[in-house]
């Protein structure tokens, strides 16, 4: 289905356009979720407030302000981001138990360090301004090659060839082979 026509099934709220919008972007919504939440009893659960979120408040979707695909992402990276605020979650990790804590310690030293703890950004910095760009966009921010070509205007074997030159300058940086 092209997504004028999804967009406009949505808007005239036809269910079988929100099952078609589950069946093709759910997997990759709960992904983001998944990473934000960490934990799938909860990101089911905002993944079905997702859904419902953007069936109730589907007219404040502007399509000239960007893709489908980027606004339901936002509304599940806030949806996720709001859980992990709410009452329900810091009840719960006020009330881990010490296991539970070194074990997330333990972990936290070895697999989970943000990218500026491991100095992504200042590899990123060697790069030139149109390879970071490309990078910055599809790695941190969750883009698609093809979101990003249309959203900025840039043909996409240029997405490409610029990721594909960054990733062979990181590669040399980082003396991987």
């Amino acid at each position: 289905m092209e997504e004028s026509e999804l967009v406009s099934r949505l808007r005239g709220k036809d269910r079988l356009a929100l099952e078609y919008l589950y069946d093709h972007y759910s997997g990759a919504l709960y992904g983001a979720i998944l990473r934000i939440v960490r934990k799938e009893d909860i990101a089911d659960e905002v993944l079905q407030d997702v859904f419902l979120k953007i069936w109730d408040k589907f007219d404040s979707y502007d399509n000239t302000k960007g893709k489908l695909f980027t606004w339901i992402l936002n509304v599940a990276r806030n949806q996720a981001i709001d859980k992990t605020r709410s009452r329900e979650i810091s009840k719960e990790k006020k009330t881990t138990g010490i296991d539970n804590v070194v074990n997330r310690i333990d972990r936290s030293d070895y697999l989970e360090q943000g990218i500026d703890d491991i100095g992504v950004k200042d590899i990123l910095k060697d790069l030139p301004e149109e390879q970071r760009f490309v990078v910055e966009y599809l790695y941190f921010k969750g883009y698609t090659q093809s979101e990003l070509a249309d959203e900025h205007n840039i043909p996409l074997g240029t997405i490409k060839t610029r990721l594909r030159l960054a990733m062979k300058q990181l590669r040399t940086t980082l003396g991987v082979t």
